[in-house]
């Protein structure tokens, strides 16, 4: 969007911003969090038009949103940081097609690039030095530059400095009582209470968590895993052995054997004793999560990888093989960010994905995806001191590697190390309409579009296994080329109206796993979430149901806000 064509409020502020943002503090740098941003006592009932669960870039968007069409909104999250994946590492983002990114989500990428503009956000490299990438194509007359790739505290320096421009309440660590507390009379949430005991009223609710906790505990229907190639008629679908499209599985036949060739020595750290499952078969495991790495090379800004309470070089046993077998790739996904600092994703057959340990994360209780997030943590850091020291590692990937460290500047309240474990899919809700691989190719319409996605058709892997020749490898790993931006459904983000009547669903939304695999990036979610936040202030207006809210006019006001409805 053009700045005449930007909502007046947003242009005003928008070059204001990059005066006020700190450079080098903010919440993220400095691990304070501002004083409005403090929750009240505990107890109170807060009311608000527009109550949302969770804390990440579709929540804020959302929330912004909503204040803009003139509601009242607050963010309820269990977070203290704010920004989910897109603040807790993901910097290097996932886009595909950006010419079908637009409102809200691509006002922050514009403010991305403000952000970079500034001379003083280059503090550990220059400018020049860094060039052009991760840069949009400006509009004609040179507004609305855009940039897609940032620091982690830059991004959540812009998500605060949006929250406070609009004097949106966030009310954080707070956790939803996802045993009783959900109220709803008629369908419908009339409140939601966190373990604080304090009570959210509300008109309308949206759930932008990436678990679906508000949307589980209000009742309405999910599933999780992978569904058989059978339910919906997808190629991709349920297990996928002998399916290698990323490059992240065993090229080499690997022993998976702690003493090689000896089975009654017991299975390698990973490895899986039971079968994977026939070829198409539906099951309930998830694929791998892990944490987005911000490394620094900056000798004054980086922190040497520490040895982890519990480590265990026997956990990284089969790393040791694939070297041994050859494998060099290991930096091909340090992918650079402004200031001689990463996006660190997964990358080959063994590396920052712990796969296999999270099946149980999505349904489990607090505590239970505590413990899983503090193994998924003590993996990867692990793994990194075992490449940083361990002498069986190649000499040449070693010297290279110890060239990093964790970021000093970034994370600064929880040891450098990111708030967010990157949950690539938990719930996904169970609607009238399921987005699928159908949609997501081509092959079947969408009449009720509210945005658009572009992404490829992207899972990691869900399991490691010994094959029926005795070696190791990796499966659920699949990558498929969408050949042109695809339309999303407006109901896949609500759920039957026999269930709730006034909860929207940006981000855990109804959708195959296939499907969910190109859905699932960042900037899709932001713009699920403006647009759930649209449906929103139309229901309220109309005194109707999500269900109702009528698509004409739904789509009118996307377009008004520039949302992409169309290819």
């Amino acid at each position: 969007m053009s700045e005449a064509a930007c909502d007046k409020t947003i242009c005003m502020k928008r070059r204001s911003f990059i005066k006020s943002i700190a450079i080098s503090g903010g919440v993220a740098a400095s691990g304070a969090v501002p004083g409005w941003a403090q929750p009240g006592p505990a107890g109170e009932v807060r009311v608000a038009d527009i109550i949302i669960y969770g804390g990440t870039a579709a929540a804020v968007i959302a929330a912004v949103r909503a204040k803009l069409m003139g509601r009242s909104v607050m963010i309820v999250c269990p977070e203290w940081h704010i920004g989910g994946m897109t603040s807790g590492g993901l910097g290097f983002t996932d886009t595909g097609n950006k010419s079908v990114i637009g409102g809200l989500a691509r006002e922050f990428y514009h403010r991305v690039w403000l952000h970079y503009d500034d001379p003083r956000s280059w503090r550990w490299q220059k400018k020049e030095d860094y060039g052009n990438k991760g840069q949009g194509t400006p509009a004609i007359d040179g507004t609305n530059r855009t940039m897609w790739i940032f620091e982690p505290h830059a991004a959540e320096q812009i998500f605060e400095t949006l929250i406070k421009e609009h004097d949106i309440p966030v009310f954080r660590n707070e956790w939803l009582n996802r045993s009783s507390g959900v109220q709803r009379k008629h369908n419908r949430i009339v409140s939601i209470r966190t373990l604080k005991g304090n009570i959210y009223n509300g008109k309308m609710f949206i759930d932008a968590t990436y678990e679906g906790d508000l949307m589980a505990a209000a009742g309405v229907r999910f599933t999780i895993g992978r569904e058989s190639s059978a339910i919906y008629g997808e190629k991709w679908a349920g297990v996928l052995t002998g399916v290698f499209h990323h490059g992240h599985h065993f090229k080499s036949e690997i022993d998976p054997y702690k003493i090689p060739g000896k089975p009654s020595s017991g299975l390698l750290a990973g490895i899986s004793a039971t079968s994977p499952g026939a070829y198409g078969m539906g099951d309930k495991k998830v694929q791998a999560y892990c944490y987005r790495m911000c490394f620094s090379s900056h000798p004054e800004n980086k922190i040497a990888f520490p040895q982890p309470e519990g480590y265990d070089p026997g956990q990284y046993e089969l790393l040791v093989r694939v070297f041994n077998s050859g494998w060099r790739e290991l930096f091909q996904k340090f992918d650079p960010v402004p200031n001689l600092k990463t996006d660190t994703n997964n990358h080959g057959p063994f590396s920052t994905d712990y796969i296999g340990m999270n099946y149980r994360y999505p349904d489990a209780s607090y505590a239970l995806r505590k413990q899983i997030t503090d193994e998924h943590r003590r993996y990867q850091q692990g793994l990194f001191y075992f490449m940083a020291t361990d002498p069986r590692i190649p000499r040449e990937m070693q010297a290279e590697f110890t060239k990093w460290g964790l970021a000093k500047d970034e994370f600064a309240d929880n040891k450098n190390w990111p708030f967010q474990l990157y949950i690539r899919e938990a719930r996904r809700m169970l609607s009238d309409g399921v987005m699928t691989e159908h949609e997501i190719l081509g092959k079947r319409p969408v009449r009720d579009v509210i945005g658009m996605g572009s992404y490829t058709l992207d899972s990691h892997n869900t399991q490691r296994y010994v094959t029926s020749g005795g070696f190791v490898q990796n499966e659920g790993d699949f990558g498929v080329h969408v050949s042109k931006p695809y339309p999303i459904s407006y109901r896949s983000i609500v759920p039957k109206a026999s269930e709730c009547q006034n909860l929207l669903v940006p981000v855990c939304l109804s959708s195959s796993h296939v499907a969910y695999g190109s859905i699932r990036m960042e900037p899709v979610f932001m713009i699920l979430a403006e647009s759930a936040a649209i449906a929103a202030v139309m229901a309220i207006d109309h005194k109707t149901s999500v269900q109702d809210v009528d698509y004409a006019a739904l789509k009118d006001n996307l377009i008004k806000y520039q949302q992409k409805v169309e290819g």
